[in-house]
């Protein structure tokens, strides 16, 4: 079996798409584990994950570095799914992942004792006084059902974002306006990010794997 590796640490044979498993025989759930010449690969689900859903859609501009070596900030790491993806694909660099769920807070716990690259932070990503702590970041990671997420994600970045770096952010367009469009509400939101002085890299829908779903990739 042969993969290519479409973005820094992100493979795909065919539609499968899959991480190097940073920790060998780390199973976050069920996925399938493939290995080739001695090294794990993690079956990346895109009906899972907003970010396996970009790749699975087709998305052009996930620009990881060539060192994977990234220090990010994640806005609602949840139960630890894709955080767990993100610390294979970063796999020399660091995820600050905030979570403000109890419950999810406590299925993240373990994900990050096993993944050394990885703090936990139990905190609202509305108030980053919370974790003023942490340093400076290259990329900010933001998948919260708020109805201004966008807007969360921007103060986000005013405080702890470098100049050129990068922000993922997932709309739940239901989370903002269950009347209009989906595609509608997610075109404000990039309206929004660019009068502020964003540059779009780009963005799509992400149904079927996601639905009702946006996720834009932009440069402060």
């Amino acid at each position: 079996m042969q993969l290519k590796e479409k973005f820094p640490g992100i493979f795909v044979k065919g539609r499968e798409i899959y991480t190097e498993n940073l920790v060998k025989g780390f199973r976050y759930s069920d996925e399938k584990i493939i290995k080739i010449k001695g090294v794990e690969y993690r079956e990346f689900n895109p009906f899972r994950s907003k970010l396996a859903a970009a790749v699975a859609k087709g998305f052009e501009h996930l620009p990881f570095p060539e060192k994977r070596d990234w220090i990010m900030l994640y806005l609602g790491a949840a139960h630890g799914y894709t955080v767990s993806y993100v610390s294979d694909i970063l796999c020399n660099g660091f995820i600050y992942a905030v979570e403000f769920s109890d419950r999810c807070f406590k299925e993240l716990l373990p994900v990050c004792k096993e993944r050394k690259n990885i703090a936990p932070i139990f905190a609202d990503a509305r108030k980053p006084e919370e974790y003023s702590w942490i340093e400076e970041v290259h990329a900010l990671y933001v998948d919260i059902a708020q109805p201004d997420a966008t807007e969360i994600a921007m103060r986000n970045a005013d405080e702890f974002l470098k100049q050129n770096g990068i922000l993922f952010l997932a709309i739940k367009t239901r989370s903002i306006d269950v009347t209009q469009k989906p595609k509608k509400i997610c075109q404000a939101e990039v309206e929004k990010l660019s009068q502020a002085g964003w540059k779009i890299l780009e963005w799509r829908m992400l149904d079927p794997f996601e639905k009702d779903h946006g996720f834009i990739i932009a440069k402060k």
